[in-house]
């Protein structure tokens, strides 16, 4: 049975990581689309 665990364990490990991964990812994706949008905004007036 514990070797079942171990097994468990190390897929939750791979799994955090490509998790904090992907929501770095996210958040770098989010700061620069919003950052973009906000320098638009401010070059085109009437946008």
């Amino acid at each position: 049975m514990s070797n079942d665990e171990d097994e468990y364990a190390e897929l939750n490990e791979g799994r955090n990581r490509r998790m904090k991964i992907i929501a770095w990812v996210v958040i770098v994706a989010l700061i620069l689309v919003g950052g973009g949008a906000t320098v638009l905004a401010l070059l085109v007036p009437g946008a």
